[in-house]
């Protein structure tokens, strides 16, 4: 089984900063293409960041600049560091990953279960 966890998420005003973390475990041969997504109340999910085996990036238009997206292959570990940050990125964020699993080499997407970033006015 392979589980995500998020972490790092609270209450900060505008103009701080927070660093979000996504530690993958479980039966894991390789970790390809890692992303972060945010739902505010009332909202679809929408793409924030997402980082591929080579480091390569991309970013919502929303977060650019201010987003900062990275990854720790040895730690299984993604990170979504956020500054700046406006209320409008108040939302409920949540890792997402696409892992190729060990012994049955099957490639799945995983979710975590989310983590609540508030960012006062």
């Amino acid at each position: 089984q392979v589980q995500l966890v998020e972490s790092g998420g609270g209450l900060v005003q505008a103009g701080g900063a927070l660093r979000l973390s996504c530690v993958a475990s479980g039966s894991i041969f390789k970790i390809n293409t890692m992303g972060w997504y945010r739902q505010a109340p009332g909202k679809e999910r929408e793409l924030v960041a997402t980082i591929n085996s080579g480091d390569s990036t991309n970013y919502a238009d929303s977060v650019k600049g201010r987003f900062t997206i990275s990854r720790d292959n040895a730690k299984n570990t993604g990170y979504l560091q956020l500054n700046s940050l406006k209320p409008e990125d108040t939302a409920v964020y949540f890792c997402n990953a696409r892992i190729i699993r060990r012994c049955t080499f099957a490639a799945n997407t995983y979710w975590g279960q989310g983590t609540q970033v508030t960012v006062s006015s």
